[in-house]
């Protein structure tokens, strides 16, 4: 991780984690936006989970954790239905 990341992430801050209120703060929709752009970047860098790291930071700090586990489950499993680290296989319906 450059110093440059490293850096920001020192100095970044978010609000304390609410789990008892989060689904009321509508924050939902940023949560599963930066959930997303954490499984992008997995799929852009090739698996390499340390250069995403910064962007499982952000998710995890919008998210309730039982969405971030359920989401990582669902993507070990394959129907995550968020952004696919991985092409979808030809469907045999098309020729």
């Amino acid at each position: 991780m450059s110093s440059a990341v490293k850096n920001i992430l020192a100095s970044f801050s978010t609000t304390p984690n609410d789990k008892k209120h989060f689904p009321a703060t509508n924050q939902a929709h940023y949560c599963w936006q930066r959930y997303n752009e954490f499984v992008l970047c997995l799929k852009k860098s090739e698996g390499d989970a340390e250069a995403c790291a910064p962007a499982r930071h952000l998710a995890i700090s919008l998210c309730p954790e039982d969405w971030i586990n359920n989401w990582d489950e669902q993507r070990e499993n394959g129907n995550f239905l968020g952004v696919q680290e991985k092409a979808a296989a030809a469907d045999d319906h098309h020729h």
